[in-house]
């Protein structure tokens, strides 16, 4: 996770957004904090936070914090029950809000209120925001703001969170709020504790029974159905069509990956070449020099070069989720996951593992089945995270042509689309082997998820999310993979190789020594020295495969030229059977170590992880091994 450009400090009022999910809270937190924001993870647990600094007309600084969606302050799910514990001043090293903003739905306010009247039992200062009120009129809903506070007994505001100046009115009414005085926004009992069952299906009822009152007084009792989602929904919900549409789209976002990123991975290519052969002119043959090029420079350009395809990737991933897609997809995969022992709902955790592992295990708090919770964190490492990418898109490059097929369908595209579809069916088969080990308590849990309104994406959202994944990946390049690439160059240097010797220095250096003593281990699969050396750092995160095989080829080189390429190299070096297996691996390859300390800390233990990396790599193993058995038997080798 990034860490913080912003110091916050306990003087600064804290305003927390509450709201449903797909309220739009997000967008309007990012309305009113701009880039100016951090993302972290909440004391002692590992749901995802974001908070940022609005910076007031009235020259007054507000700490904004954006707590995870939740439908009631009665918790089901661990982040639900984050969310609570922030609202009542629980979380530890968390100060409590002073302004809790209860951003509503215009167009679902049935459900959103609900939340508001629950808010208001804690005794907190609370502000309500309607947002999407331009849908909600398009949809021929008119509601009386007034008349809506008068009800409600609390302040209520308008926002639009896809315009910038949707969230003016609160910037304006935060300005002139006197702060040291927030009685007036302020009801309910102070030392409101967590709501135990029978006071929950209490207040529930009595919840629903207040907010039908209020919508009868306001009009707004009938309910007005969303025809363009409807319309929508009937083509792409269809039995038949919604799945071939849903296969189409991915094939799709896959060929962009590829045919988008050839302009921007050449330029970077070619920025990279030139500035090897500028430090190549100016220093002498000596270590310094080949620790630039062969070590910084060919390890960290190895791996800068395949931002373009990350973000690509990334762009279409935050398009689906911001047109209101995603909640589909999950609605369209029930069926076939709930054939592998889980439901729908593991679709959200699993798909965020396409980023990055981590962020997808911590959104399996979401999920209040232990048993569905579990199993989707053994399987979400199996995902393609964006670090494979880099090592899918170096040996596609170097062993795949260039090629249209029937219908101008790009084959490198067609093989990384098949690469992750091998990773989702090898992540079903092993949910589907689960299931058999826990039948006695499994049980189906039918599926019940919010399909949000479709919407235009905002592009001011768009350009925030993919900078953060551009800032996560290049401070991965700064942060872990240089220092990995410096501490690989330094045992592929050392120590120097005797008189006489012959061959490349490399050879004779400690991650020489190490290369070939694991690569009998790796014999059986095709894997040469070089390929073991590049898998021990790649443990610390999968980009770093690609760095330390442009160090070791680097340094194995006999050319002097610091910007020799990487792929020209291993196409030489390599059979396509080699290359075949390499993919295979890391289809199922063991993740990262903080993926694995991401797992120790959800599951409380180190028996997981250990389990976790037992099984990958036991599949990763076989996997490549009958790739290259396979592709050796065809003449491949």
């Amino acid at each position: 996770m990034p860490e913080a450009k912003i110091q916050f400090y306990s003087s600064e009022p804290v305003v927390a957004l509450l709201g449903n999910p797909n309220c739009g809270k997000t967008a309007l937190f990012n309305l009113l904090t701009g880039s100016r924001q951090k993302v972290a993870n909440y004391s002692g647990v590992t749901v995802e936070r974001k908070e940022g600094r609005l910076a007031l007309a009235s020259g007054k600084n507000i700490h904004i914090l954006d707590l995870p969606g939740a439908y009631s302050l009665y918790p089901r799910s661990l982040d639900e029950r984050v969310t609570c514990n922030v609202l009542l001043g629980r979380a530890e090293g968390e100060k409590r809000p002073d302004l809790v903003i209860c951003v509503l739905s215009a167009i679902n306010l049935r459900r959103n209120l609900r939340l508001v009247l629950a808010a208001k039992r804690l005794g907190l200062p609370c502000l309500v925001v309607l947002n999407m009120l331009d849908i909600a009129q398009r949809q021929g809903l008119q509601i009386d703001v007034a008349a809506l506070s008068k009800e409600l007994g609390l302040p209520v505001l308008t926002s639009i969170g896809i315009q910038s100046s949707g969230a003016d009115s609160i910037k304006a009414f935060l300005s002139d709020l006197d702060w040291r005085n927030l009685s007036a926004m302020q009801s309910g009992s102070s030392d409101a504790t967590l709501e135990n069952v029978a006071s929950h299906i209490a207040h529930t009822e009595s919840d629903n029974i207040q907010v039908q009152k209020i919508l009868q007084n306001l009009g707004l009792d009938k309910i007005i159905p969303d025809q363009l989602s409807d319309r929508l929904d009937a083509v792409l919900l269809h039995p038949v069509l919604g799945p071939v549409i849903l296969v189409t789209l991915l094939f799709c976002i896959f060929q962009a990956v590829f045919s988008w990123a050839t302009l921007p991975m050449e330029l970077i290519k070619s920025a990279i070449e030139y500035l090897g052969s500028i430090i190549g002119s100016l220093l002498p043959n000596t270590w310094i020099r080949s620790l630039l090029i062969d070590g910084i420079l060919a390890g960290l350009g190895g791996v800068i070069i395949f931002l373009p395809q990350i973000l690509i990737l990334f762009f279409f991933i935050l398009l689906l989720e911001e047109s209101g897609y995603l909640p589909r997809a999950a609605y369209l995969l029930d069926r076939v996951m709930g054939s592998v022992g889980l439901s729908g709902r593991s679709f959200i955790p699993l798909l965020s593992s396409f980023a990055c592992a981590i962020p997808g295990i911590m959104a399996t708090r979401s999920i209040s089945n232990s048993r569905d919770r579990l199993i989707t964190i053994l399987i979400a490492p199996m995902m393609t995270c964006s670090a494979r990418l880099p090592v899918y898109a170096l040996l596609i490059s170097a062993f795949i042509p260039e090629q249209k097929l029937w219908a101008d369908i790009d084959l490198q595209g067609l093989v990384l689309f098949l690469l992750y579809l091998a990773g989702i069916l090898g992540a079903m088969g092993v949910a589907w082997v689960l299931k058999r080990f826990t039948s006695e308590q499994f049980r189906m849990n039918a599926l019940m998820m919010e399909l949000p309104s479709y919407h235009l994406p905002r592009l001011g959202n768009l350009a925030i999310s993919l900078w953060q994944r551009a800032e996560i990946f290049l401070r991965r390049v700064g942060g872990i993979i240089l220092i990995m690439t410096l501490a690989l160059w330094v045992l592929s240097s050392f120590p120097f190789p005797p008189e006489g010797a012959i061959g490349s220095p490399i050879q004779y250096s400690f991650a020489g020594m190490l290369g070939k003593a694991l690569a009998h281990l790796f014999a059986p699969i095709g894997f040469n020295w070089q390929i073991s050396i590049a898998l021990v750092p790649g443990m610390a995160a999968r980009e770093v495969v690609v760095s330390s095989l442009a160090t070791v080829y680097a340094l194995s080189s006999s050319s002097a030229d610091a910007a020799d390429a990487l792929v020209p190299l291993i196409s030489k070096s390599w059979s396509l059977a080699t290359a075949l297996a390499l993919l295979a691996w890391f289809v199922f390859a063991p993740q990262c170590l903080s993926t694995i300390a991401a797992v120790k800390r959800e599951t409380g233990s180190w028996k997981i992880p250990i389990v976790m990396l037992a099984y990958l790599f036991g599949l990763a193993y076989l996997a490549a091994f009958i790739t290259y058995r396979i592709a050796s038997y065809l003449g491949l080798a």
